[in-house]
C-alpha cells in the first residue's frame, strides 16, 4: 500500500493527469522508461510515468489510498519498503518509507514521449557510475 498525499494529487488534477494509468519505477537507467541513472542510483531516484493504457511489463497492481492507477514490477518493488509515502512539498514530488527518504525529485515522464525520444536514439540524461 501505497499512500498518496492530497497535494500530490491536486497536482496531478490540474495537470490533467489523475485518471491516466501510472507506472512507478525505479529509475537506474535499465528500465523500459529510465530517465536517469547508473548503478549508484538504484534505489535513490524514481520516476512516475503515464501511459494510456498500462504496460504488460509493469503488472503489479499498486494499491492507495487515493484510487491512482499505479502500476510497478516485482524488480522495482525491492526498492520499496513498508508504509511508502508520495507527496507534493515545495514544488517537489518526493517518496519516502518509513525509515527513508527515498527521493525528494521524482520525476513525472510521458511514457509515449519517453519511447519515441529512445527510438530516435536520444538517449536517457543520467550517466554510468
Amino acid at each position: 500500500m501505497v499512500t498518496i498525499g492530497n497535494d500530490l494529487m491536486a497536482l496531478l488534477k490540474r495537470k490533467g493527469l489523475a485518471n491516466r494509468e501510472w507506472v512507478l519505477l525505479t529509475d537506474d537507467g535499465g528500465g523500459k522508461y529510465s530517465l536517469n541513472g547508473g548503478a549508484c542510483s538504484i534505489g535513490t531516484k524514481f520516476t512516475l510515468v503515464y501511459l494510456a493504457q498500462p504496460d504488460t511489463d509493469y503488472p503489479v497492481k499498486v494499491t492507495n489510498n487515493q484510487g491512482l492507477h499505479l502500476w510497478t514490477s516485482n524488480y522495482d518493488l525491492m526498492f520499496l519498503n513498508a508504509d511508502v509515502v508520495m507527496d507534493y512539498q515545495q514544488g517537489r514530488i518526493f517518496i519516502k518509507d518509513r525509515a527513508h527518504l527515498l527521493d525528494r525529485a521524482v520525476q513525472i515522464a510521458d511514457g509515449a514521449a519517453v519511447l519515441q525520444a529512445f527510438a530516435a536514439g536520444i538517449l536517457p540524461s543520467g550517466t554510468g557510475c
